[in-house]
């Protein structure tokens, strides 16, 4: 069965109403397509670099910037990934999670991810473990297009994350993020074909894209990536909605003329 999958590119500000009324807009573009699923990149809402700034935009997972999009998902009958969002830590006043949060079409909170791995890059004089706690929780949820793995950016660096989640269950794997231009433009799309090719998964990666602000541009590229690893769409150098179609007989097929998941020796590697 063929599900229609949209990925959003944007290129987010600090200014939380604008970012959320363009990802609105795109809703209502995305149903006009009859695309099933729109998912957007992390941090989608704000992106600043005023950490004071990102606890006043953080919110709980029932908060308004979540009610919000589930009552669009039932307007317009699609399911939502929300890319990621901060989110409050009732017991932490110093630091957020970066979480990816998935709404069914149904307006029902589908599944949640706490971004697992910190992208700690002196090199890109980048701390993300300053202002963000670390989630500790893998995340396959069961959707109607299917078994559904989350990650977010910099997850995208460790293969076993990918495995785990393959070995959950997972026939889609969705990585939003904020990739930095620099890494964007040698490992990007290096890593998501990778990681589809070898878990046989659909990849699902919006992107940011564009000067956010001063010293901070992302490498756009949003993509979606079948389990052959074949680009079945790719975004332009603009903030845009692009959109493909999945198919998961095609997705049975490949694992079935080449069943690599069954000839794996774990007990040989495992660490």
């Amino acid at each position: 069965m063929k599900k229609k999958i949209g990925v959003v590119q944007m290129t987010s500000s600090d200014n939380l109403e604008e970012n959320l009324a363009f990802a609105l807009s795109k809703l209502q573009e995305a149903s006009e397509q009859g695309i099933d699923l729109v998912a957007f990149p992390e941090t989608f809402l704000y992106v600043g670099q005023d950490h004071d700034a990102k606890h006043r935009v953080a919110q709980s997972m029932d908060g308004q910037i979540v009610e919000t999009f589930r009552e669009y998902a039932t307007k317009y009958d699609l399911s939502i990934l929300l890319g990621s969002m901060y989110e409050t830590i009732p017991d932490d006043e110093q630091r957020l999670y970066n979480t990816s949060v998935l709404i069914n079409r149904q307006g029902e909170l589908n599944g949640t991810y706490r971004k697992i791995h910190m992208c700690d890059a002196p090199a890109l004089g980048y701390n993300e473990s300053d202002g963000i706690k670390a989630g500790d929780t893998p995340v396959v949820v069961d959707h109607e297009l299917g078994k559904i793995g989350l990650t977010i950016c910099y997850d995208l660096r460790f293969p076993e994350l990918f495995r785990h989640l393959t070995a959950l269950g997972a026939e889609i794997i969705f990585v939003p993020a904020a990739f930095f231009l620099y890494t964007g433009k040698h490992h990007w799309l290096q890593l998501l074909t990778a990681r589809a090719i070898e878990n046989q998964v659909y990849i699902i990666a919006p992107n940011q894209w564009g000067e956010h602000h001063e010293g901070r541009i992302s490498y756009g590229s949003s993509v979606i990536i079948d389990p052959w690893g074949s680009v079945i769409c790719c975004s332009s150098e603009r903030a845009e909605l692009v959109s493909a179609a999945i198919d998961m007989e095609y997705l049975e097929r490949v694992r079935t003329n080449m069943p690599l998941l069954s000839h794996r020796r774990p007990d040989l590697y495992r660490n």
